[in-house]
């Protein structure tokens, strides 16, 4: 959950920040449907998009990682103004 969490949190404030004013990020986590859930919100406008980099890029990567990472992520707009990308990881199951 830490790197998923790193990974959404330096994204949203690369790519989702507009003024200094506006620099709020909003993280939030929760368990539901036998996964945890998270969802990083800030106030950007643009739409996080999944892409695949030159291998000698140096940057890119970023919704690869959650792509990977995540059993299922999806982008929203929120209803005011921003972007929330939500992420979910799977509860382990004992046994």
């Amino acid at each position: 959950m830490g790197l998923l969490t790193s990974e959404l949190v330096t994204n949203a404030i690369r790519h989702g920040t507009l003024r200094e004013d506006e620099d709020l990020i909003e993280l939030v986590l929760w368990p539901a449907d036998d996964h945890y859930w998270l969802a990083v919100s800030d106030p950007g406008t643009g739409e996080p998009e999944l892409t695949h980099p030159a291998t000698d890029s140096e940057n890119g990567r970023g919704l690869l990682l959650v792509d990977h990472l995540a059993t299922a992520w999806t982008v929203r707009p929120r209803p005011t103004h921003g972007t929330s990308v939500i992420a979910g990881l799977a509860l382990r199951q004992a046994g």
